[in-house]
């Protein structure tokens, strides 16, 4: 669907022919001599770089539509992980590498919302934060709660991360999903 680069918003999707692109900022100049232009901030929504591109006031760029799908993910089924939509029931296999870093906070039941750009998925929302158990870590040392002193645990997903010394393999963890940090004990 063309569209005017007057009408571009934050967050928008674009198909441009150096790749499929998402609006992070703009701004509509009209210097004192000469045509008005938009400037933008772009992020490529495969490799997640972002390149700033000048365009001419009222250009017509083809807009992408994104179609955001609530799915659960089932299971593992070797390289690929099986999601099922939660409006039509209809079960997805996805390669891991489409999914960029979502496997190490997904667990069997989760759910994510998965955006797809006509068949390829572009992108994966996961939930701020998720829950999940440790399963490997060195023993805590009793006592020690205010060194701020931190060690690896890995998590069920193998997610490895860094916790204070006080967490233990059994334990249930709240991991931030956009920096992967330690957030409390859950």
């Amino acid at each position: 669907m063309a569209l005017s680069t007057n009408d571009l918003k934050n967050g928008m999707a674009l198909d441009l022919p150096e790749g499929l692109f998402a609006v992070v900022e703009f701004q509509h100049v009209k210097p004192g001599k000469g045509g008005a232009f938009v400037r933008t901030k772009l992020r490529n929504l495969r490799t997640k770089a972002v390149i700033e591109r000048t365009f001419r006031a009222d250009e017509k760029v083809e807009q992408a539509v994104i179609d955001k799908r609530e799915m659960q993910y089932l299971y593992r089924d070797g390289a690929q992980y099986v999601f099922m939509d939660n409006t039509s029931y209809e079960q997805l296999q996805v390669d891991a590498d489409s999914l960029g870093g979502a496997p190490s906070y997904l667990k069997e039941g989760d759910g994510a919302i998965l955006q797809l750009y006509r068949d390829e998925i572009v992108d994966v929302d996961l939930p701020a934060a998720v829950e999940l158990t440790v399963t490997e870590t060195e023993p805590g040392l009793q006592g020690d709660r205010v060194s701020g002193a931190r060690k690896p645990a890995t998590t069920e997903t193998g997610l490895v991360v860094q916790v204070p010394l006080f967490v233990n393999s059994g334990d249930r963890i709240k991991v931030d999903t956009r920096s992967g940090a330690y957030l409390t004990r859950a």
